[in-house]
């Protein structure tokens, strides 16, 4: 952020606030309409900053067809068949390139089959995903322009200075009522909050007011630069209450640059090491003087934090300079780095020396290979689809590195593994007593009959095994 802070004094604002009577007329006559970056400007306006951000703020809406079942006495007359209605989902969106690229929130078009985009000056244009990041819940779109014509942008922010106190302003169209402004300030950095449980995510959290509708709206500081994108909120009515999140504008450019450069996922570094925030408890026992860092409990072998030299038992203190209080920040820290880039760590060893080490950011890796593939037959896995674990798998949908090797479920499909209730996110562990390796593995071994199955599978960290008749 490259704007003043802001510190509001009470008595610094009494004692420039008595101008000549001549200058308060002319003050009056014509108002200085400047953002505000003393106790004295905050009586201005934040009008400038609107004027500059707002024209590069959109609406967004999605439609997508709907099967539904027809109440029961209507079914006399249509058969029971099932209908189909069109649902449209509402958000709102941000021109980050002039040549109309927008990012936005992945669940404000997830299943679109038909996306809108409205300026704000009202025209409307289709828009097409170039790609969706379900883990961070963006997306970035794409409209056609008229030959010639550049759209206004808002400069993304990402230089990590925002500081909790800064004032904001987030634009969005909740209710779809129009684009408004609200104004607030940043409440905290680097939340880990996520409705979906993710992992790795620190948001900026803000009390400027976001409702439904702002989802995919910008998150912008005093020089008009976007420095989130608003995502979700803690509700207990569903209205705003002064707790909202949003994406910094580091992970939005790293997405934005991905999908610009052709890419269809985004490659997110890895530690390559199994980590566990540091507890009160084990700040006593390692002798830290406050429950800070994330300590090393295991390590992929030859990955990028044993080739950076780090050992079980270490703390990583920081990254880049910066504090690491717990496991969340480290993975965002990491994630946002590019693979090929090289980011120092602070590390107390167990001894109680401090250490700086040089970890070499790399994806994690795809081995074995995915080898996705559906399953048929009599057996308990007809319908489901699977998928080799590797740590590249787990990371993209967001799972334990060090669950495999094994097979994962992906999903479920009509067929008796839906009816057995196997659902996606289980690992097969055994299938009558031999140890499930690869997809190979398990498809040779229920492509002949059995009279008996005894599966054991894996779901939330606990194994659960079971019989079924062939």
């Amino acid at each position: 952020m490259r704007a003043h802070r802001v510190l509001i004094s009470l008595l610094a604002g009494l004692a420039l606030a008595a101008p000549a009577a001549a200058q308060t007329v002319a003050a009056f006559a014509q108002p200085n309409r400047v953002a505000p970056t003393d106790a004295v400007s905050m009586k201005s306006s934040f009008a400038p900053v609107v004027r500059r951000a707002a024209p590069a703020v959109v609406n967004i809406s999605a439609k997508r067809l709907v099967r539904q079942q027809v109440d029961p006495f209507w079914s006399l007359f249509s058969g029971g068949a099932p209908q189909q209605r069109v649902a449209q989902s509402l958000g709102s969106g941000v021109i980050v390139r002039a040549d109309g690229v927008i990012v936005t929130n992945n669940h404000v078009i997830e299943g679109g089959q038909e996306i809108t985009v409205a300026l704000s000056d009202r025209r409307e244009f289709p828009a097409r995903v170039l790609l969706a990041d379900l883990r961070r819940d963006l997306a970035v779109l794409k409209i056609d322009l008229p030959t010639g014509e550049r759209l206004a942008v808002l400069p993304m922010d990402d230089s990590n200075d925002t500081q909790v106190g800064d004032l904001v302003l987030a634009i969005g169209d909740p209710f779809g009522v129009g684009q408004t402004v609200t104004n607030g300030i940043v409440s905290a950095l680097n939340r880990t909050t996520d409705p979906n449980g993710e992992a790795g995510s620190a948001y900026i959290q803000t009390d400027a007011a976001i409702n439904p509708g702002n989802s995919g709206g910008a998150l912008i500081d005093m020089d008009g630069d976007l420095i989130g994108v608003n995502s979700f909120i803690l509700s207990r009515s569903g209205s705003s209450s002064g707790v909202g999140f949003a994406i910094p504008a580091a992970v939005v450019r790293r997405v934005v640059e991905t999908a610009v450069g052709g890419g269809r996922t985004v490659v997110r570094p890895w530690l390559g090491a199994r980590t566990q925030s540091v507890t009160p408890e084990i700040a006593r026992t390692l002798g830290l003087a406050t429950p800070q860092g994330a300590l090393v409990a295991d390590l992929w072998p030859n990955g990028p934090a044993a080739r950076a030299g780090l050992r079980q038992g270490d703390v990583v203190l920081q990254i880049d300079g910066r504090p690491v209080p717990d496991v969340g920040t480290l993975s965002y820290a990491i994630g946002n780095h590019r693979p090929g880039d090289e980011a120092p760590l602070l590390v107390r060893r167990a001894d109680g020396r401090d250490q700086t080490l040089t970890l070499r950011a790399e994806p994690p890796p795809a081995t074995p290979a995915r080898d996705e593939r559906a399953l048929a037959g009599r057996n308990p896995f007809d319908g489901a689809t699977v998928v080799n674990l590797s740590p590249a798998v787990a990371d993209e949908l967001g799972l334990d590195a060090f669950a495999g090797p094994g097979v994962l479920v992906t999903g479920v499909g009509r067929g008796l593994a839906l009816n057995l209730g196997l659902r996606p996110g289980d690992i097969v562990r055994e299938v009558n007593g031999l140890k499930i390796t690869s997809v190979r593995n398990l498809a040779d071994l229920v492509a002949a009959p059995q009279k008996t199955w005894r599966v054991t599978i894996e779901r939330g960290g606990q194994q659960v095994t079971a019989t079924f008749q062939g």
